[in-house]
């Protein structure tokens, strides 16, 4: 008798059982469209995706879902033999529709007449008959996650992650290698590979030698920085990680730039990276770069060593040229943001390449861009009717200065630490031809004339810092303009194409601009041609070079005779310099 007493008393002091888990409502409801949708599973097992318009009354989705769920009921009925044989209505619409309510998460009932919008708020409990379904609006979710197609070992594996109501930096990331066969070993005939968690809480995973021949997996929960999580995805790469190139013309650079510059300094790099456009042309392969090995001009292949040069240098900025549109999107954009780095693009008009340019997030914050492309300015921007009227006296120049699809992107940036400084950051790419001197002065003019109207009228007297492949040697007409703020209506370069081309004028800008990184002997290096075509343009009145970072030694280029190679990934080399305040 004292045992069954205790047995019964324990039972009194036992916890309630934990209640059931809730069933899920899931609602996307974004305020720019119309409708908002509402997942979920009735009752009788059918999902349902429901397309309501947001200023509809609850009442009318509520009445829709009872509706929906008496069907399931009579239609379960149906198929029923029992069911049959005992006599139950055939009809569907004999089945008595459930009451279908909606209690906010305080336990309020929500009235029918409130708007949709307004009604399916995050935590929300909808009851349908007995069931109850807790609503989660706007949940994290992935809509894409993928992985590059070439792995080296000892390079970043950047994944592309693009998410709803949820943001990369947020997310939760767990990798996995695939298990190495046992020796003489082989997996069972259908059995797919297993995996070995490898790293937790990396977005951005550097596979080590060990690695080479094993294929990786990521299972990315996505995230939105308040506890919320939504459904994980799972992505394999579609290849084994490979052995990487050993030493790389960066790798030596690295060595100075292992850390961000502190507060006061601002590190820059210009880059012009080779856009695989014109590296996968059968000119550049059999003409331009014949030395260069076939898979090392790869894009795949060149974006691994790109993301790892870009990501060693802990820049503050970063200007580059030759970006492909797809390049930008899907591998610069996304590795670069997990370094810390927001990215801008400016695409030419008439290729599928451009700048990019990338600021460090938690030193500067944008405050306004001003992207031009030079053709269409010089023609309708009030700034450069000077300039323009002075062209159409030469009908052969204007047409060629037209045609070209050049642009200038121009960012002003705040400094997150100090308000009170603001910097211009210009980016362009001038006219490629060896005999276009004349063109890239017509260029750069608009150029200087659009940063002039940046820095003086809209935001007066900030300094500025012009990166680019400006094509044009120490000794060109461009490089002394840009310099000495003049040049002479007789200099040289006027006449670069010939007299049938030439255009005499003298050009004046009221910059003080200085090369924050000199004039190395090169910065173009390819079997037909070497020279300094790239440049840091500096306001000397406002900011000074503390450090510029030395360029590879010529050895280290002339390695596989020039540039790319398979261990450097463009035919350009990056300048680097760390700049401060004055």
């Amino acid at each position: 008798m004292w045992r069954r007493l205790r047995s019964a008393l324990g039972m009194l002091r036992a916890p309630p059982a934990a209640p059931p888990a809730m069933e899920r409502a899931v609602v996307r409801c974004v305020p720019s469209e119309p409708k908002l949708s509402l997942r979920l599973v009735l009752p009788d097992g059918s999902a349902r995706h429901m397309q309501r318009d947001q200023a509809e009354p609850l009442g009318r989705v509520l009445a829709r879902i009872a509706t929906n769920t008496a069907k399931g009921h009579a239609k379960a009925a149906k198929k029923s033999k029992k069911a049959r044989a005992e006599g139950a209505p055939s009809d569907e619409a004999s089945a008595e529709a459930p009451a279908v309510r909606l209690f906010s998460r305080d336990g309020e009932a929500v009235a029918e007449e409130v708007p949709n919008a307004a009604a399916w708020q995050d935590g929300a409990v909808l009851h349908i008959g007995e069931a109850r379904y807790r609503v989660e609006r706007n949940r994290p979710a992935l809509t894409e996650l993928r992985l590059p197609r070439s792995l080296l070992a000892g390079f970043p594996v950047c994944p592309k992650v693009s998410a709803e109501f949820a943001a990369p930096q947020h997310c939760l990331f767990r990798w996995y290698r695939e298990q190495r066969p046992a020796a003489g070993g082989e997996a069972a005939a259908g059995d797919g590979p297993a995996w070995v968690e490898t790293a937790v809480d990396e977005r951005v995973f550097t596979p080590s030698n060990a690695l080479v021949g094993l294929r990786l997996k990521l299972r990315c929960t996505p995230g939105d920085g308040a506890q919320r999580y939504g459904p994980p995805r799972e992505v394999e790469s579609s290849g084994p990680v490979e052995a990487g190139p050993g030493a790389c013309t960066f790798d030596s650079r690295h060595l100075y730039t292992r850390k961000v510059c502190g507060e006061g300094s601002v590190r820059a790099v210009t880059y012009n990276i080779l856009a695989d456009i014109y590296a996968q042309t059968e000119f550049s392969r059999t003409v331009l770069y014949p030395y260069c090995a076939p898979y090392a001009l790869e894009l795949d292949y060149r974006q691994n060593l790109l993301k790892k040069e870009l990501a060693g240098y802990s820049a503050d900025l970063i200007c580059l040229q030759e970006v492909d549109k797809s390049v930008f999107v899907d591998s610069l954009a996304p590795a670069l943001e997990a370094f810390g780095l927001e990215g801008l693009f400016k695409i030419k008009e008439k290729q599928h390449e451009g700048l990019a340019t990338f600021y460090r997030r938690d030193k500067f914050s944008l405050l306004s861009q001003h992207d031009i492309a030079f053709s269409e300015a010089l023609l309708s921007d009030p700034v450069h009717k000077e300039l323009c009227d002075k062209l159409a006296k030469y009908p052969l120049v204007q047409e060629k200065v037209l045609q070209r699809s050049s642009v200038l992107q121009v960012s002003v940036l705040q400094s997150t630490s100090d308000p009170s400084r603001t910097i211009c950051v210009a980016n362009t790419h001038l006219y490629w031809h060896p005999k276009g001197g004349h063109i890239r002065l017509i260029q750069i003019a608009v150029a200087l004339s659009h940063m002039k109207h940046v820095t003086c009228d809209l935001y007066p007297s900030i300094p500025v810092i012009f990166c680019g492949d400006f094509n044009s040697t120490p000794s060109s007409g461009t490089y002394s303009f840009i310099n000495s703020g003049s040049i002479a209506e007789d200099h040289e370069d006027w006449v670069s194409n010939g007299e049938e081309e030439k255009c005499n004028m003298p050009l004046s800008h009221p910059f003080k601009l200085l090369s924050a990184c000199g004039e190395p002997a090169y910065t173009n290096y390819v079997g037909g041609f070497h020279g300094c075509l790239d440049y840091i343009f500096i306001d000397r009145n406002s900011l000074e070079v503390e450090q510029v970072i030395p360029l590879p030694s010529h050895e280290e280029v002339t390695t596989h005779q020039a540039l790319p190679s398979v261990s450097h990934p463009s035919d350009h080399i990056a300048l680097i310099c760390d700049l401060k305040w004055k």
